[in-house]
């Protein structure tokens, strides 16, 4: 099967309307980019539409947040925020060098809380920061 179209069958099955400026924005977002930004998906988006306003690249990454395809991810500290596809239970590490934003998986952290009768917890986000070792 060709990326066109698992793109528009993700979108299809989530009951999106899969118009040719939303399969550009799903094909970078879900496909290519890692983490980007509104203003970086535009970017790419913008070789293909060169027109296409901010307005529908923020509606499209809202649409996609809703059909649960990807979600929205705000930087701590910053105020940025990027594009996550990986839907699956993971934190985050954010090199302070590069300040690239790397998935963690789930397993990989050891979480305990006492919370449980004081909220209703429904995602927990969790950033480390530091740099990568040279030697791994």
């Amino acid at each position: 099967m060709d990326v066109q179209q698992t793109i528009i069958d993700a979108l299809k099955q989530a009951g999106i309307n899969a118009t040719a400026q939303r399969i550009a924005v799903g094909r970078y977002v879900l496909l290519e980019a890692d983490h980007p930004t509104a203003d970086e998906v535009k970017a790419a988006v913008d070789k293909v539409f060169p027109k296409i306003s901010m307005a529908t690249i923020y509606n499209t990454l809202h649409t996609l947040e809703k059909a649960g395809i990807l979600r929205a991810v705000k930087l701590p500290h910053t105020g940025r925020v990027v594009y996550d596809r990986n839907m699956e239970p993971h934190y985050h590490m954010i090199d302070e060098e590069s300040g690239t934003l790397t998935d963690l998986e789930a397993q990989r952290v050891k979480l305990q809380h006492e919370l449980d009768k004081e909220y209703d917890i429904h995602e927990v986000e969790i950033f480390f920061r530091g740099v990568r070792k040279t030697d791994q």
